[in-house]
């Protein structure tokens, strides 16, 4: 993977293939991008910075929200993560974080339950990457993410500027230039951030 060549990971090559058997399989047209085939520019600015800052997470207990392909839990076993549960609602999220973990070496466990609908699981650190992409989901998202900030949790989201990224709330951690394609963003190379979310109360 360009932006974490420490990385490994099953991915799709073209984004209509993978597409159109995901709505085949599932008897429904219409349907979101799989966003397990593919590693979204976030989700990479966040593994690069859990790679690079080891300290985040080292020995902690890890939350990957929305994990697509589990990118972002890999990540964080590699950089010393004491556990990591790879958290989506997409049915098919199961089969690419396990796929990934064995590709890299590490253990991660999966949940498919949508864990909007009660407060976070007892982790020291949360990891959300791209998940303000459409209303009214990021509002959710944010209340929740939130919640778990006042309550001590660790935040950390990997965003390149998306639609309905909160414009307050968040401190700037660092910026990567994301290789990325065509065929899933508006650019080659899209300016993604990570940010920690800062407790309100």
């Amino acid at each position: 993977m360009p932006h974490a060549p420490e990385i490994s990971l099953w991915l799709a090559d073209e984004v209509t293939p993978i597409w159109r058997l995901t709505e085949e399989e599932l008897g429904e047209l219409g349907l979101p991008p799989p966003f397990w085939a593919f590693a979204w520019a976030g989700g990479q600015g966040l593994a690069r910075w859990l790679l690079d800052h080891p300290a985040e997470v080292v020995g902690k207990r890890v939350l990957d929200f929305a994990a697509g392909s589990g990118l972002v839990g890999v990540a964080a076993m590699k950089a010393g993560a004491a556990s990591t549960l790879c958290a989506d609602i997409d049915p098919f999220c199961g089969a690419a974080v396990a796929r990934n973990a064995a590709a890299n070496g590490v253990s991660l466990d999966f949940s498919a339950v949508d864990l909007l609908d009660a407060p976070a699981p007892a982790v020291e650190v949360i990891c959300a990457g791209d998940v303000f992409y459409e209303q009214p989901m990021s509002g959710r998202v944010l209340a929740w993410l939130q919640a778990a900030a006042n309550r001590g949790t660790r935040v950390l989201v990997g965003d390149p500027l998306r639609t309905y990224f909160p414009k307050e709330g968040f401190d700037l951690l660092a910026e990567y230039a994301v290789p990325t394609t065509r065929e899933l963003e508006d650019a080659c190379v899209k300016r993604t951030r990570v940010w920690a979310l800062s407790a309100t109360a």
